[in-house]
Formats: structure tokens, sequence, C-alpha cells
């Protein structure tokens, strides 16, 4: 059982604390229960949230020793730094190979305590500045919904604390775990995009069109040789507009998203299916089990061969 412990404090946002809690915290009827969820705070006792009641954590920091995954649910305030004692305990937890992760100003308690410096990160478009203005050393992307670099995760504001956790257990557990939970919430496993789409555009004028019909589109050819120049023509703009377009809405270009697509399916497929290898590299769209195996090797540090069997051991 993998652990999760959430490092909480006074005022408490509710939802950024459910994200955590909806996905590690629930019995699903069907599927193996392979988390425990907790929360821990500084001081034990009733915590205010900012919804208007207080909560009672009978656990105090000790928690995070024995946690395999910390979240941080949010801090706010934002400007104020955590005690001594929190860093401490934060950085005692990483040390030992907790993974630590933080949802929305959650990140700022991170930043704090040094686990993000030298580090790509983010949090809500609207702290990202004063985020990047007080810790230098962190590099903010404003854009995107989430960060993971294996030990320490950073995600965007509040519902992109659920992309994080689903992230993380897609991870953890595979794909179609991760599914079996993102159905019971009725909501997807992925979202596409970032948060530059939600962000308030500072010129209403500058707002180009959604992708997601074009991105539909594509999902539902990923085993036709699909290039920039056929995404750009179905969607009525030029190649240039097209990157400008990804670039803006999903922090990426189009060969790159188009790349990650190919290969979460190519995942999921090693999960659900008995196809060679060769076969799921051509549905996919890259054409060979060679390619696949590069591409697969580059992405996720291990063979397709390897990772069906990881996936597909006991039942899910």
């Amino acid at each position: 059982m993998h652990r999760v412990v959430a490092l909480v404090r006074a005022p408490q946002s509710t939802f950024e604390l459910a994200c955590a809690a909806q996905v590690f915290g629930i019995d699903r009827p069907g599927l193996p229960a392979r988390y425990t969820f907790g929360m821990c705070t500084e001081h034990p006792g009733p915590v205010a949230t900012c919804a208007g009641y207080d909560m009672l954590v009978t656990d105090g920091l000790e928690a995070l020793d024995r946690a395999d995954t910390v979240v941080v649910p949010g801090w706010l305030p934002a400007e104020e730094p955590p005690s001594a004692e929190v860093v401490r305990a934060l950085r005692r937890a990483h040390s030992r190979g907790a993974r630590v992760a933080s949802i929305c100003s959650g990140a700022f308690a991170l930043a704090h305590a040094g686990l993000l410096d030298g580090r790509r990160a983010t949090t809500h478009w609207a702290l990202a500045a004063e985020l990047s203005a007080r810790f230098p050393r962190v590099r903010v992307d404003p854009g995107v919904l989430y960060v993971d670099h294996g030990d320490v995760a950073t995600s965007a504001g509040a519902g992109a604390g659920f992309d994080l956790c689903m992230h993380l257990v897609r991870g953890d557990q595979g794909a179609r775990y991760a599914a079996h939970i993102a159905r019971t919430m009725v909501m997807p496993p992925h979202r596409e995009g970032g948060q530059s789409q939600y962000a308030a555009p500072p010129h209403p004028a500058q707002v180009d069109g959604t992708l997601a019909p074009l991105l539909e589109w594509i999902t539902g050819r990923l085993g036709e040789p699909l290039t920039i120049e056929s995404m750009a023509a179905h969607a009525g703009v030029s190649t240039r507009t097209l990157a400008r377009r990804f670039a803006d809405q999903l922090g990426e270009s189009p060969g790159r998203w188009l790349l990650a697509r190919r290969i979460a399916a190519a995942r999921d497929l090693l999960e659900s299916s008995d196809l060679a290898v060769e076969a799921i590299a051509r549905r996919v769209g890259l054409s060979s089990a060679t390619n696949l195996r590069r591409r697969f090797l580059t992405a996720l540090g291990t063979t397709p061969g390897a990772y069906r069997r990881a996936f597909r051991a006991g039942p899910r």
C-alpha cells in the first residue's frame, strides 16, 4: 500500500485537499486498493478551512516520516512562509525518498523548502509572477497543468490538482487503473492542454481559436501518416499559425504533442490487449516495433515489453 499524506494548514482550501482525497482516499468497488490517505498539520487539532468550518486533524508532522507521497494542497496566504519545523519535515521526507507534490499555491511551501531550486515548476497562473519573483532559482512555467520530476511535482490552480493526482496514479498503477478512478469521478482520465486556456488574457483580441476540435480529429487518426501540414490544412490555418496556437494553448509543438498521444495510446494497448508490439506500433502511427521501442525508451525509460510485464501483472 502506498501511503499518501496531505500537509494542511489554516485556512485550508477544501477543494485542493479534496482533489487528493478523492483520488487517493476512496475505496472503489471492483478496483484493488493501492493507496491509503491521511492528513497531518504542524499543530494537531482543529484546522480552519476557507469554507467556514474546521477540520479535526489529529496527526502532526511526524506523519510525513511515514509517507510515500506528501501532498501540499495549497498554501494560504501564499506570501506567508512555512515554519522552520515544516521546512525541515518536507526536506526530511524528500531526502529519504518520499515523493513531494503540491497543488496550486502549495508550490510556495516547496519553494521555501528549496525543493524547487533549479527546477521547472508551476502554480496557479495568477500566482506565477509572484512565485518567480520571490524564488528566482525556480523556473516557473505558468502555461502547464502540472510538472513532474519524479521526486517532486507541482500543479497549477485548483482543478489542475486532479490532473496531477491522476497523472501520479497513471505512473504508479497504469493507465487502466487511472481510467477506472476517472470514470467513478465522471471525469476524463487526462485533460488536454495547459492552464493558458483558462488564464485571463491581457487582451481579448489576442485569443486564437481553440484547438479542441483539431485535437479530437487527430486523436481519432493516430494510425494515419499525419503531418504538420495535414493538421494545419484540417484546421484551415498556416503551419506557422498552428505552431503558435499549440505553443500558446498546449505549451509544446504539434509534433511533440502528437508523439505524446501516440505513446499514450501505445501504453493503453500494451496494458489492455495481447497485440504484438509490431501491431501496436502500426496502430498508433509509429510505423514499426523498432521505432516504438526507441520512442518508448526515450519517453519512459523502459521498453514496451518491460512496460507490458509491469502493468499487466496481477488484477487491475
